[in-house]
């Protein structure tokens, strides 16, 4: 009896089968779900990446894997950064035959064992940091800009940005740089994985002259429609080359809006509670787009639950990689919402440093603790709630509810605003199942090493509240030694 040999996606790509599909993942820097007008926002001043959704696939319950930037990059002035040990999606791609590129914010360690070209990318041209700045170059130096491994300048000295104006043309020098890489790969007829993490929302938001002033919103609005054109402009181009129906470019945000920015340098989060730095759902539900034509259901609209650590399981799907068998991974493949519709039964944990602080399942959310920031914080006109108080829940002090956890049933309440009532049938019935995920969640948790907390005296230039400066790492509060919620 014969038997049929399966024979791998990029295994039949090199006996000429079928072409490997290119991968493009555009990862914004704080912006919030409610600021495409695919997802409502009123100027309507997106029209390319609304056009993208309409082509492609909207994601609503897409999710970051923490309210601040550091899981998808790591702090400035931090010493620590990504380890060896952990295997990157580009090392896998690589391996298959992908040429691999960065463009942008790196921020995963700015020594030089972190670098991305010793972690699978070929090519790199940004920065390790955010555009933090300017600083004297006495006590600190402006942030450096990298070529592959050369540093070609400094952001505010060579890499012009006006904090009076906002006027900085960065986002059109990543924008060419992206379309030069896709030319060069196409015309090499080489598979490519291009990843475009570019921060102009993040504040001190910037935009080009052409931009600046043309916005509704003001200066964040103007970065938007700036990002909203580069998008369009690498969408036209790949249909140019005739390689669009082989690319698969998804769309999303490293975390909620900044609301501590907000109006003038932050984002919107739509109906969602509190921002960037919070668990709540402005805090961590982000804008998604799925675009492959020929393949995605052009206006299909998925429900899902999604995370950005799906992207890794996902893109290796894709090109018809496994993901590593000798440790545990926590995306799963969306593949089969993306192309079939499915929907894959999964939960959301919402993490604040190394702390659980909520879980979703289904449209339920159970909060374990709440926090916002401290009073100390919020008494200096700190708020990551802006108008948004609500009583028990955005807690200005870390109030754990793991005993009975505050449940909100998020299709009737997307605001988190009215917790169901503890002795209600349909509370202990969803806190059931709620618990039994929790559990075995934390029964097969394989935590990381921390990257953190490796901090070294010479290179701090800020402290988490809460924290206090010890040369070497970070002290916890002294109310729990065993935790600190990064705040940065």
């Amino acid at each position: 009896m014969a038997r049929a040999v399966l024979v791998p996606l990029w295994l039949c790509w090199a006996l000429g089968c079928a072409a490997p599909p290119n991968v493009v993942l555009l990862l914004m820097d704080d912006m919030g779900w409610g600021d495409l007008g695919a997802f409502g926002e009123p100027s309507k001043e997106t029209p390319n990446l609304d056009q993208m959704a309409s082509e492609g696939m909207l994601f609503l319950d897409f999710y970051a894997a923490n309210p601040l930037c550091s899981p998808s990059y790591t702090p400035q002035d931090i010493v620590g950064g990504i380890q060896d040990s952990e295997i990157l999606l580009p090392e896998l791609l690589k391996k298959a035959g992908y040429t691999n590129k960065i463009i942008g914010k790196w921020h995963l360690g700015h020594r030089p064992q972190f670098h991305p070209l010793k972690h699978g990318f070929d090519e790199w041209f940004g920065s390790p940091n955010c555009h933090f700045g300017p600083y004297d170059n006495r006590a600190l130096p402006n942030i450096p800009v990298y070529r592959d491994w050369e540093m070609i300048g400094r952001y505010y000295e060579d890499f012009k940005i006006d904090l009076r104006t906002g006027e900085a043309n960065l986002t059109q020098i990543y924008l060419q740089e992206a379309l030069d890489f896709i030319s060069k790969q196409q015309a090499s007829q080489q598979p490519f994985f291009l990843y475009w993490a570019i921060d102009a929302t993040h504040a001190p938001v910037y935009a080009s002259k052409h931009f600046l002033g043309t916005s509704q919103r003001g200066r964040y609005g103007d970065a938007v429609r700036e990002i909203d054109d580069s998008v369009g402009k690498i969408l036209k181009h790949l249909q140019k080359l005739g390689i669009s129906e082989n690319t698969f470019v998804f769309f999303t945000s490293d975390n909620g809006a900044a609301l501590i920015s907000a109006p003038k340098q932050g984002g919107s989060n739509g109906p969602f509670l509190c921002g960037k730095q919070t668990t709540f759902e402005g805090g961590m539900r982000e804008p998604a787009i799925a675009w492959w034509p020929g393949h995605i259901p052009a206006g299909s609209v998925s429900r899902q639950l999604g995370s950005v650590m799906d992207l890794f399981t996902t893109s290796l799907s894709l090109v018809g990689l496994q993901p590593p068998s000798d440790r545990q991974i926590d995306g799963i493949d969306l593949l089969p919402a993306i192309l079939q519709g499915k929907l894959i039964d999964r939960p959301i944990f919402y993490y604040r440093g190394n702390e659980m602080m909520a879980v979703r399942v289904g449209l339920y959310k159970a909060h374990y603790w709440t926090w916002s920031n401290s009073w100390e914080d919020y008494s200096k006109g700190i708020d990551f709630c802006p108008g948004q108080n609500v009583s028990g829940v955005t807690t200005h002090l870390q109030e754990e509810h793991s005993t009975l956890p505050l449940l909100f049933h998020l299709g009737r309440d997307p605001g988190e605003k009215y917790p169901l009532s503890f002795a209600s049938d349909e509370y202990q019935g969803v806190m059931r199942r709620i618990s039994a995920v929790v559990q075995q969640h934390k029964d097969t948790m394989v935590p990381g090493v921390p990257q953190l907390n490796v901090c070294d005296k010479a290179v701090m230039n800020w402290s988490p509240p809460g924290c206090e400066k010890l040369g070497k790492c970070l002290k916890p509060p002294k109310s729990d030694p065993k935790k600190c919620f990064w705040s940065h």
